[in-house]
This record gives C-alpha cells, sequence and structure tokens, in this order.
C-alpha cells in the first residue's frame, strides 16, 4: 500500500482543513470559511467542489431550511458531475455513490421541516439508489462496507421518523 503524496487540489485542501478543524473544535468559523470558499468559487465552478462543498457546509448548520439550501446545492452540482471529475480526486470514485447521501439529507431536512410528503421521495430516491453503493464503493477498500451499512441504517431510520411524522432533530444529526 502507498501513502498518498502532497494534494494538488488545493481548494479540496482548504475544504479539508476547514471541515478538520470543524470536527475537532466546533467553532462556527469553520462554517463561515467554507461560506466565503463557496463565494469563491461560485455557482459556475467546478462541480466536484461545489458538491462536496456545499455537502459539508449542510452538515455543519443546525437550522433545516438553511441545510436543505446547502443540500440542494450539493445535488444540483452532481447532476452536472461526471466520474472522470470525481476520479482525478480518487481513481475509483463514482458519482453514483453520492446520491444516496444527497438525498437522504434532503429527506432528513424536509422531515425536519414537516415536508413529510417531499421528505419521503427524496428517502424512496436514496433506497433507490442505495444499492448501486456497495459496487461504487468496491475498489476504495473494505472500510466502505461500513459506510454502506451506515447508509443503510440511516435511510431504515430515517423513513421510520417519516412515517411517524416526526419532525425531532436526531440526535446523531452531523450539526
Amino acid at each position: 500500500m502507498t501513502t498518498p503524496g502532497p494534494s494538488t487540489d488545493p481548494i479540496l485542501d482548504r475544504i479539508t482543513a476547514a471541515v478538520g478543524a470543524h470536527r475537532v473544535d466546533g467553532d462556527p468559523r469553520h462554517r463561515d470559511t467554507l461560506v466565503d470558499l463557496w463565494a469563491e468559487i461560485t455557482s459556475g465552478g467546478d462541480p466536484f467542489h461545489r458538491c462536496v462543498l456545499a455537502h459539508y457546509i449542510a452538515d455543519m448548520v443546525d437550522d433545516p431550511a438553511q441545510a436543505l439550501m446547502w443540500d440542494v446545492r450539493a445535488l444540483d452540482a452532481a447532476d452536472v458531475l461526471d466520474d472522470s471529475r470525481a476520479q482525478a480526486h480518487h481513481v475509483s470514485l463514482q458519482v453514483a455513490a453520492f446520491y444516496p447521501s444527497l438525498h437522504l439529507n434532503i429527506a432528513d431536512n424536509l422531515r425536519r421541516l414537516g415536508s413529510f410528503d417531499a421528505a419521503a421521495d427524496h428517502l424512496d430516491a436514496a433506497r433507490a439508489r442505495a444499492g448501486a453503493l456497495a459496487g461504487a464503493l468496491a475498489d476504495l477498500g473494505p472500510e466502505q462496507s461500513g459506510y454502506v451499512e451506515m447508509m443503510t441504517t440511516l435511510i431504515d431510520d430515517i423513513g421510520v421518523l417519516i412515517r411517524d411524522r416526526s419532525s425531532e432533530a436526531r440526535s446523531t444529526h452531523p450539526a
């Protein structure tokens, strides 16, 4: 196994640094750093950067309406992203692997906002695309099987909350 060399993607390095720092101390300044970076790359920028950046910002906000806005931006960017651009980051990465999480996050935010029918639609989309996860992540290594299991569990858990018409925040919500 080889150790990855230095990154050649300064935007992704900045995203990774801010997300890592936020995970350590939870300081909202790191989210602000990412929002400023969003303004730099603009809505017409690299779709891989936009998808990753918006996805992480959504995880850093408590307000479900704000998180929904960022999650929709991430989904919109994924829709114009192709595997070749994603594979410039990691040779085995497939855009199909992004969709279950993106739809699940949108479903959870819609649920928290009380829009249960729309939440159910996105949950169905997450469930339909979850089958592609194992194949899309197979080349990334055995540790990814835990991610597939986690996604399956989250889809089931959020499905129960939607069925029960619960808009309560989950205790495991990333923010």
